[in-house]
């Protein structure tokens, strides 16, 4: 019997799509978990948690690799830590870690970085956890998902006015390639850093929303761009949180939204007009009121350029 590959965060958004990839590519998974699950079809639950360290040695045991997805806006520095630290006593596994682009080009120094983009640093603090670990490595660095672009998007699309960042652009990539793709380097050799997996396109922040709106058939909503200060916040702009040239996912937002999203009477809201976008509002002696595709501030009031 082949020893199982140990998943953390496998109940998670990508970590049921690489455990079901794996169970396909028939491989024997233990998912780590905080709650109790039922094990069964090739899966085992151990219940366990990575900070504070419980149960992890039991986790761990007999395992040849591991895949770290579980993560969080911090302490993923210290959980690496707990991992690395009962995978070293049980052995020598294969560590594959998912992580995010940019982490290392985004500066989080001040309290207002921490505070908007303390996800990066914690990314880029447990990366350094994995490859100082002595143990054989893969790091994957992937942008955005489309599904964390859809809650926000539903979120911000309830109020009459949507804030949303000035000059943000954002690539984001289906999370089931970066599953498939994440199998890939689990069942190969480690390979330290790989590089990085994008999505097909880059939007401006309005796009996105607006892409939300036009599926949904929400009524038209003004948005209002907001500069954000800060170090972190200036990277972004200038695309740090980008890999363009690794824009190697296949599955457009807009894709994503046809399966995903439905009109208010039910029914798959795909196709609809053109005006069920958002208008730009400035922000009057500010730079907030930069052009919604993240171009220089202009002021004035234009709208938003959608479905470009």
């Amino acid at each position: 019997m082949t020893s199982p590959i140990l998943v953390t965060g496998g109940t998670g958004t990508l970590g049921r799509l690489v455990v079901r990839r794996l169970r396909d590519a028939g491989s024997n998974v233990r998912v780590l978990s905080r709650r109790s699950h039922d094990s069964g079809d090739g899966v085992e639950f151990v219940t366990s948690d990575l900070a504070p360290a419980e149960g992890l040695e039991a986790a761990v045991e007999g395992v040849e690799t591991i895949v770290h997805l579980a993560g969080s806006a911090k302490g993923d520095e210290d959980k690496a830590h707990n991992l690395v630290w009962a995978a070293s006593r049980a052995g020598s596994p294969h560590l594959v870690y998912i992580s995010v682009v940019g982490a290392e080009r985004i500066p989080v120094v001040s309290a207002v970085d921490r505070a908007m983009f303390g996800y990066f640093a914690s990314k880029r603090a447990a990366e350094k956890v994995v490859a100082a670990s002595g143990l054989p490595w893969t790091t994957l660095r992937a942008t955005q998902f489309h599904d964390a672009m859809l809650t926000v998007a539903k979120q911000l699309a309830k109020l009459p006015v949507i804030p949303v960042p000035a000059g943000f652009r954002f690539q984001p990539v289906y999370a089931d390639e970066v599953a498939a793709r994440l199998v890939e380097l689990t069942l190969g050799k480690p390979a330290g850093l790989v590089p990085d997996m994008g999505g097909p396109r880059v939007y401006s922040a309005a796009e996105l929303l607006g892409g939300y709106l036009r599926a949904s058939k929400r009524r038209r909503r003004p948005i209002l761009p907001l500069w954000l200060p800060g170090k972190a916040a200036r990277a972004y702009r200038a695309g740090a949180n980008l890999s363009p040239e690794r824009a190697v996912g296949q599955r457009t937002w807009e894709e994503f939204l046809a399966d995903q999203v439905r009109g208010p009477a039910g029914q798959h809201a795909v196709g609809a007009p053109e005006d069920a976008g958002m208008a730009v509002v400035a922000n009057p002696g500010s730079n907030a009121g930069a052009n919604a595709d993240g171009g220089e501030p202009k002021g004035g009031t234009t709208k938003a350029p959608l479905g470009r």
